[in-house]
């Protein structure tokens, strides 16, 4: 009966684009339209219209943030019965990161709804993430818990999140760095080298990662340990591929590690010469 009314609903408004549109990436028809335009707004659009303003999805994104780690906790301790709960916190924090809500606001096809002022936004982990986290929120305000956790467990769970390969997959690269250079004695330095938490509900950091002065990885996140995990991340990957700036932190290395003939302690022979010098004529 409710499906019905949705569709009756959709019979009779003025955007049966939009509402078609949501109704393939959610599976319902939306009641409150106006909830999902707005967890669809971008705060930078806002910024160019001096007189005319909207609301954008900051508030929404908000919303939607503890609604989806709400509904992942869900989600996952039912999964797996009898994990601990550092098992589960690590497997959410996979989920819910920035990267993985923005290939998943691009899989579901939510970027092209996106009104943003940013021309390659849809190569923005942070706008597409922010919105999908919106339109849980926008759910949330229009249906309820339920169907945010239906539509999550039914329609991202298993078709663009595969649970059991996430649980599995390595995800402390900054330790594992630290790890390998204190056991090859390699210098590792994380810098943050930019910080905004002015006038945003998301503050973002980014950090560098340097190996023997070489920088190897930068990392952009929400977070100061997600943007050292990302910067260890690619770090990582230069040193199993041997990448040339690898090799330029191995030679720096080197000469920062290879003994020079001042630190070099006097030879054998200079030390017998010396005894010899020193000892009473026969």
């Amino acid at each position: 009966m409710h499906r019905l009314f949705d569709y009756i609903h959709y019979l009779f408004s003025t955007d049966k684009t939009f509402l078609s549109r949501l109704h393939q990436i959610l599976g319902f028809y939306p009641r409150k339209t106006s909830v999902y335009r707005e967890a669809l707004i971008h705060r930078s659009v806002n910024h160019h219209r001096q007189h005319d303003k909207k609301k954008d999805n900051e508030r929404l994104e908000y919303l939607g943030d503890a609604v989806i780690e709400t509904v992942v906790s869900d989600i996952l301790y039912h999964h797996f019965p009898g994990k601990k709960e550092g098992f589960l916190t690590s497997v959410r924090s996979k989920i819910v990161q920035r990267s993985s809500l923005n290939r998943i606001a691009k899989e579901i096809g939510l970027v092209e709804l996106i009104q943003s002022t940013h021309i390659n936004h849809t190569h923005n982990s942070f706008i597409s993430g922010n919105a999908f986290e919106a339109l849980i929120g926008a759910i949330y305000l229009d249906r309820g818990y339920a169907y945010c956790y239906d539509f999550f467990k039914e329609r991202i769970i298993g078709k663009h999140v595969d649970i059991d390969k996430v649980a599995k997959e390595e995800d402390n690269f900054k330790s594992k760095l630290i790890e390998w250079s204190q056991k090859t004695q390699y210098e590792v330095i994380f810098e943050l080298i930019s910080e905004n938490t002015v006038g945003t509900n998301s503050p973002t950091f980014q950090t560098r990662v340097c190996v023997e002065g070489i920088e190897l990885g930068t990392g952009f996140g929400y977070s100061k340990k997600e943007s050292q995990q990302l910067a260890a991340k690619e770090a990582m990957r230069h040193i199993h591929k041997k990448t040339e700036l690898y090799k330029q932190a191995v030679e720096k290395h080197e000469l920062r590690t290879t003994p020079t003939p001042e630190s070099l302690p006097e030879s054998s022979t200079n030390t017998e010469i010396k005894k010899e010098d020193t000892s009473s004529p026969v």
